[in-house]
């Protein structure tokens, strides 16, 4: 059954508005509309909103653009599947193969396919390569929670960055041992980008130390505050 629309907030009035609050299996996540904006909420924590997705798009462009030319059909993990916006632009352009999205929160999936984000994403999960799998993203790339498939590239969103994950198990997707399996989970020449609300240079060293060539970081400057990241890095031919 379609989730119920919150009533429109009066001129004037700027604050959010809850659309749907529910216990996940890993804490409580929400969803809330302030304005003509969504926000998702997870554990207290703002994760992200609909007002921009320009860090969100690049996550997949630049991916892209970091493969070798001539690549056919390359196959790409998305990380988390929050508003949408990154699965939307990789469902934009023809050049990718299978779309695989990994999310383990079911009220996210839920808001997507019965549910106001599905003005968002509708296409893109009509589309035939596009495949969502309810999985958490750290057993997933380790190959202990769905398929341990290889991908071209891993496009990651599941947190406010290296320094600032959401829940206390996703620390180990940083460290040596989940960037090893991230590493493992792509072919030779693929790409691993990851974004964050700020650039980290420690997070590039923890890249080039797990075996990664090509490190660097892009830079998407915001309103107020440190600009949006997005990491990348590529694992040797």
């Amino acid at each position: 059954m379609p989730l119920p629309m919150p009533t429109t907030p009066t001129e004037g009035d700027s604050g959010p508005v809850t659309v749907d609050r529910r216990e996940g299996p890993y804490g409580e996540v929400v969803l809330r509309r302030r304005g003509g904006h969504f926000e998702i909420i997870a554990n207290g924590c703002f994760l992200m909103d609909t007002s921009d997705g320009r860090s969100e798009r690049l996550l997949i462009d630049a991916a892209l653009a970091a493969l070798p030319d001539g690549r056919p059909s390359p196959t790409v993990l998305i990380g988390g599947l929050g508003v949408g916006f990154s699965l939307v632009r990789a469902a934009e352009e023809p050049r990718w193969g299978r779309i695989r999205v990994v999310e383990r929160e079911p009220a996210v999936i839920d808001w997507h396919r019965a549910g106001p984000l599905a003005r968002i994403s509708a296409p893109a999960l009509a589309d035939p390569r596009t495949e969502i799998l309810r999985a958490d993203l750290v057993g997933h790339v380790h190959g202990t929670d769905g398929p341990a498939d290889r991908y071209d590239a891993l496009c990651l969103d599941i947190d406010n960055g290296p320094d600032w994950t959401v829940t206390e198990d996703n620390d180990g997707l940083y460290g040596p041992a989940g960037l090893a399996a991230c590493r493992e989970r792509l072919t030779p020449g693929g790409v691993l980008a990851v974004w964050s609300a700020q650039p980290s240079a420690a997070f590039e060293d923890a890249l080039r130390n797990a075996g990664f060539v090509d490190v660097r970081t892009e830079e998407i400057p915001v309103a107020r505050g440190v600009p949006d990241a997005v990491h990348l890095a590529v694992r040797p031919a």
